[in-house]
């Protein structure tokens, strides 16, 4: 499966029946917040935080995301998935004398930290191609500087609205810069440098960009149907965590973002790390704190205390929002255990250098965890009761298991490789043959994490079930697509976790089923007894 998200599209490889499915990545997240510069509404991929610098500029005091990402690296994440939101910002202006006139053209990227500078020349040009010109526009790391992060060179372009270079139509497919008027008649004149005369000078941007407003939860939200704020990432292939940091250092994201949020999590297959509030500063007010939580989600995972890390644009220590440490911790875990055996909750340590910005006694901590909450450290104890890190579903989730960390990781880590690694079947013929080659790839690939251990000690006939059949009811319209099921076994006895799975010519959607309370050994039976309620499913869903 290719990801070209970092060039702003994307390109999907589908895997066909004959190959297996692939293990889905469990350790990418995604960020979603204020940057210095970057892109607005693209979700880019980084791989480090000098990544992140070259893109979104660094360290900014204003944009809680910067550090976030930056402790997410630290604390051993890999992968990030970048969304710029803006409240108001303004792209700079570049402005070009065309005679009388001007060319005047905007930064396509907003904010103060965009550099811009341009040349004009007409080398090469015919004398009686009065209207055309060379234009070369760059991306310097300052203003005045000489160093060059980017560059476009526009050969031959032509102020001629007729000519097959028209300067309006070259720029659409800049990266740099578009217009932001109309273009003048006449071509912009050739930028001379003073001294010399020749043609090698460049002409700066003016300094009227803006970065806009702090983010409100309006802008973090964004927009379903625009794509914009947390739903910019729908752009993006696939991502486990999602962290929307603080909105602000002394403002916090809001309930509704957080439904939303989690809401688009449950679509995505993906986690949303929820930052505890910033007025919780003890264990005690956590624990009364929680008396009065709104949020509860089994797609949402939250840690205690917030994290004591040094600033480096302050030059002393801070206290954070920890949801850049804590899917860092969560991705570097699965670097040596998969991710149906996540490590307790006391096992996830911060690295050196990040600290819990309190200490949480022994009884508050399991206290917390029957809450949700798992509680961060940054040593290992001997004395420290084990507890297995929780979800934020406390009760309120379908099944039991969903308020286990590990639980729901696996089922995310099953639904979205099965989901991904079976895509083929949205364009194939339907039929008996399409249907058996499915059911038969993802047998293969279930029967991979039984012997993995990823269902316990089980045996291989009473850890999961699959079923495929014309009889399942409704499919996609048309001739092609499929629906099929398929569930595992829960830790509850005789109890399966069950969903279904339509694949069509206009994509995938996964979504549970009830579970079956089956006797061991009853598979047979229980697949055809499912066969009959995914049937009643399918056909009640809009």
């Amino acid at each position: 499966m290719a990801d070209s998200s970092q060039a702003g599209y994307r390109i999907e490889e589908i895997s066909g029946p004959e190959e297996g499915i692939c293990a889905s990545g469990t350790a990418r997240a995604a960020f979603v917040g204020r940057t210095l510069r970057g892109p607005v509404g693209r979700p880019l991929l980084v791989r480090s935080f000098a990544d992140f610098q070259q893109t979104f500029g660094g360290l900014w005091q204003p944009s809680t995301l910067a550090y976030a990402v930056e402790q997410f690296f630290d604390n051993g994440g890999r992968e990030a998935l970048v969304v710029r939101v803006v409240n108001g910002a303004r792209p700079a202006t570049l402005t070009l004398a065309a005679g009388g006139a001007v060319l005047e053209m905007e930064a396509l990227q907003p904010g103060t930290r965009e550099f811009l500078r341009a040349a004009v020349d007409y080398d090469n040009v015919p004398a009686d191609a009065a209207r055309d010109f060379n234009l070369t526009v760059q991306r310097v790391r300052a203003q005045g500087s000489g160093q060059v992060d980017d560059q476009e060179i526009f050969r031959r372009v032509s102020m001629d609205p007729a000519a097959e270079r028209y300067l309006a139509n070259v720029l659409r497919d800049s990266r740099l810069v578009r217009l932001a008027r109309a273009v003048p008649v006449r071509r912009p004149d050739a930028t001379l440098d003073p001294a010399s005369g020749l043609a090698t000078a460049y002409v700066a941007s003016n300094p009227d960009g803006d970065d806009g407003a702090p983010l409100t939860d309006y802008d973090v939200i964004g927009s379903a149907t625009a794509r914009t704020g947390l739903f910019a990432l729908d752009e993006a292939e696939h991502f486990n965590f999602l962290c929307i940091p603080p909105l602000a250092r002394d403002r916090d994201v809001s309930v509704a973002t957080l439904l939303v949020a989690a809401r688009f999590c449950r679509e995505r297959r993906a986690l949303l790390i929820v930052d505890p509030p910033a007025q919780w500063q003890t264990a005690d007010e956590a624990l009364r704190g929680m008396r009065r939580w709104e949020f509860f989600h089994d797609h949402a995972v939250m840690y205690f205390p917030r994290i004591l890390a040094h600033d480096k644009l302050r030059g002393h220590f801070e206290s954070f929002a920890p949801c850049g440490a804590v899917a860092g911790m969560l991705a570097r875990s699965d670097e040596v255990r998969p991710p149906w055996a996540p490590p307790r909750s006391d096992e996830i340590l911060l690295r050196p250098g990040h600290r819990p910005a309190c200490l949480v006694p022994e009884q508050a901590r399991e206290r917390l965890a029957t809450t949700g909450v798992n509680t961060l450290a940054s040593v290992r104890s001997a004395t420290r009761v084990p507890l297995a890190a929780r979800t934020l579903a406390a009760g309120t989730a379908a099944s039991g298991d969903w308020q286990l960390l590990g639980a729901r990781r696996l089922a995310l880590f099953i639904l979205d490789s099965v989901a991904r690694g079976t895509r083929w079947a949205g364009v194939a013929p339907r039929g008996p043959d399409t249907r058996a080659r499915l059911e038969a790839q993802v047998r293969e690939f279930l029967g991979q994490l039984h012997r993995a251990g990823a269902f316990g000690d089980r045996p291989l006939e009473q850890s999961f079930f699959v079923v495929c059949d014309e009889r399942a009811g409704a499919e996609p319209p048309g001739p092609t697509g499929v629906a099929f099921g398929l569930g595992w076994a829960a830790a509850q006895a005789g109890e399966f976790h069950a969903f279904v799975v339509v694949h069509g010519a206009l994509g995938t959607t996964v979504r549970p089923a009830s579970a079956h309370r089956l006797t061991a050994g009853d598979l047979a039976p229980a697949e055809r007894d499912w066969v009959e309620s995914l049937a009643t499913a399918l056909r009640s869903a809009p």
